[in-house]
């Protein structure tokens, strides 16, 4: 297992134990980049418009694609740090 896997997965265990909660936009953008990582490009159906939050997190992990997993990893495990 690469390193980069291996604090990606740090990370991903840090992030249920942060000291505060973060504001909605960064918790959108901490599941964006988890997605984009551990699945790569969003494939899945748009939500219907009633179900506000689950479009806010499609178009969260929609507006990544492209983005390569290692830099989603990266990403990732660089906010989870900043915000423990």
């Amino acid at each position: 297992m690469s390193d980069l896997k291996k604090k990606f997965e740090a990370a991903v265990a840090n992030s249920k134990n942060l000291t505060e909660r973060p504001d909605n936009a960064t918790l959108l953008k901490i599941y964006a980049l988890y997605k984009q990582a551990s699945s790569g490009d969003n494939t899945e159906k748009k939500p219907g418009f009633v179900d506000m939050v689950g479009r806010a997190k499609w178009d969260a992990w929609n507006g990544l694609k492209g983005t390569a997993e290692k830099a989603a990893m990266q990403q990732y495990v660089d906010l989870i740090e900043s915000l423990s």
